[in-house]
């Protein structure tokens, strides 16, 4: 049985971000630590772990996923690259649920061929957070993955912002992902309780 994901999912690169925005009600939130050594990676994990607990926010590690197995962690997340040196057994030993990123079928298809607990596609918009080989997906390639993924969970990121979520959310999307759009936000918090207020409006 599949379990839910909350639609609006954060995604920040430290666990200073978890303490500004998680306690303002957040439920999902991804720390993609990078250019940490691996000593830095596991005590900001730790401490985004401690905020989320305190807060009931499920937590999801990025890449790291041996920290995550070590601190209990809810989720591992990993790129297509992460997956070639992962050890998907470990993880499901542990106990920890886990998420995929997908641009293309044949990511897709390797993709589901480890059973994950939620899908990704992204960009869905032009994205400024990372340079992509991959043109924006758009919304019809939403709702293409929604009908592959069956009732797994499909998380929608790159380029979206409050007002695209409807159009997100009805393409097929269950959760929407957002990185800039808060972090580079003249007042993050308050775009925090607007992406809160507009997931639970639309869903």
């Amino acid at each position: 049985m599949m379990r839910k994901l909350d639609p609006f999912y954060l995604i920040v690169d430290n666990a200073e971000w978890l303490e500004r925005l998680v306690p303002l009600g957040v439920r999902l939130a991804q720390l993609r630590c990078k250019n940490m050594d691996d000593a830095t990676v596991r005590d900001e994990i730790r401490r985004a772990k401690t905020i989320c607990t305190k807060h009931d926010c499920q937590l999801v590690v990025n890449d790291y996923w041996q920290a995550a197995i070590e601190l209990d962690c809810d989720y591992v997340h990993l790129g297509q690259g992460d997956m070639d040196t992962a050890d998907f057994k470990a993880i499901r030993q542990a106990g920890i649920r886990l998420g995929l990123s997908t641009h293309d079928h044949a990511e897709l298809e390797r993709a589901l061929s480890h059973d994950p607990d939620y899908v990704a596609l992204g960009p869905v918009y032009q994205t400024i957070l990372k340079k992509m080989p991959w043109a924006p997906q758009g919304l019809d390639r939403l709702g293409e993955w929604k009908a592959l993924v069956g009732d797994r969970p499909l998380v929608g990121i790159g380029g979206l912002n409050p007002d695209r979520l409807p159009g997100v959310f009805s393409a097929g999307a269950d959760s929407a992902a957002v990185v800039t759009d808060i972090t580079l936000n003249a007042d993050p918090e308050v775009r925090t309780r607007e992406w809160i207020a507009a997931t639970q409006a639309v869903r």
